[in-house]
């Protein structure tokens, strides 16, 4: 037998196919996570928006810069919630109509994402904070069995509470001047996303509702996990644990 016999073309053929599938395969990648049936699934953004300077990107509305006090007497601000998805909502705790059934189905988000162990928080702003003072909210949030470390319960000065609400919640449609007689009530949950955008409202007192926000929260952590893949495919770095 001559050993300098050449090989079967077929197998140098499949060297070659398999070494191309390997070349190529970020590629593909990067294709499908562009295209591919999860980035089909895109919450939309709420409020008002605008066309940037360069003319080419949207600029989307942000919830403001704000400052509270928590059921622990810390000082919470927007700073707190950098990085993190977070389901606001207005309540009081005297409250005997929607709030107790609110706090229920927040009760639910908080179980289902505690794994995450503190992506995902809830922000709780009281309507009264003349009676819900920062004993008051520590002793409801003990009642209800809340997770403080990824939920918090606040209270401040009300017109900067009821401003937040209207103008950077759009909680409420009607005007108001957080005086003595305005009072803001409402049913609606915030989804509010990393960079501080609403992602979706829902109506915190239907089961099915509160399901879907459930839902909305597992798709956005779905799209930050693709754009962080997207980048380690283009920047060929791995992926920071």
């Amino acid at each position: 037998m001559n050993s300098n016999a050449q090989k079967p073309f077929y197998k140098d053929k499949k060297k070659l196919l398999i070494l191309v599938f390997l070349l190529s395969f970020p590629s593909l990648l990067y294709v499908f996570l562009s295209v591919g049936k999860t980035n089909f699934i895109h919450l939309q953004y709420y409020g008002e928006k605008e066309i940037a300077a360069n003319g080419k990107d949207t600029v989307y509305h942000t919830i403001a810069p704000f400052s509270f006090v928590n059921q622990d007497g810390k000082i919470i601000t927007d700073k707190d919630y950098e990085g993190k998805i977070y389901v606001a909502d207005y309540f009081f705790t005297t409250c005997k109509t929607i709030c107790p059934k609110m706090t229920t189905e927040l009760i639910r988000v908080q179980n289902k994402f505690a794994y995450t162990n503190g992506l995902v928080q809830i922000l709780s702003h009281t309507v009264d904070p003349e009676n819900d003072s920062v004993n008051v909210l520590k002793a409801y949030s003990e009642m209800v069995h809340a997770d403080t470390k990824n939920w918090n319960f606040v209270t401040g000065d009300k017109k900067a509470l009821y401003d937040m609400a209207r103008n950077s919640y759009l909680l409420n449609a009607t005007e108001g001047d957080g005086g003595p007689d305005d009072f803001v009530h409402s049913e609606l949950f915030i989804l509010v996303d990393k960079e501080k955008h609403i992602r979706g409202i829902y109506d915190g007192t239907d089961i099915k509702s509160v399901t879907n926000l459930m839902e909305d929260i597992k798709v956005l952590m779905a799209e930050y996990m693709i754009h962080v893949k997207r980048d380690v495919i283009v920047s060929g770095k791995p992926e920071k644990k």
